[in-house]
């Protein structure tokens, strides 16, 4: 399941098209579940238990440990679970740092 801000759940391929435009994907699952059941291709991996600290870096400090430019805090981002709880409790996360 996926959350954006502008809409709480995402098509399949609504995130396909998304994901044409400088979208970032970030998987809030646990690496073991990434092991698991697979990477989704072009997203990265923060587990929600990183993810504030994670979103509140240096950028330079972001880039070396998720090997991704780090988001503008009105950069388009998706987050994506399992099931789809986890995914809203990033959204949330995200939004209270000031994320639009």
């Amino acid at each position: 399941n996926l959350c954006t801000g502008d809409a709480l759940s995402l098509s399949y391929q609504e995130l396909k098209d998304l994901k044409k435009t400088k979208v970032l994907h970030v998987d809030v699952r646990e690496r073991w579940e990434i092991d698991t059941f697979g990477k989704i291709p072009a997203s990265i991996n923060i587990p929600l238990g990183e993810l504030v600290e994670a979103l509140q870096m240096d950028p330079t400090e972001f880039k070396e440990k998720y090997n991704q430019k780090m988001p503008a805090k009105s950069d388009p981002v998706v987050f994506s679970c399992l099931a789809g709880k986890r995914s809203k409790q990033a959204l949330s996360f995200a939004m209270s740092l000031g994320f639009s």
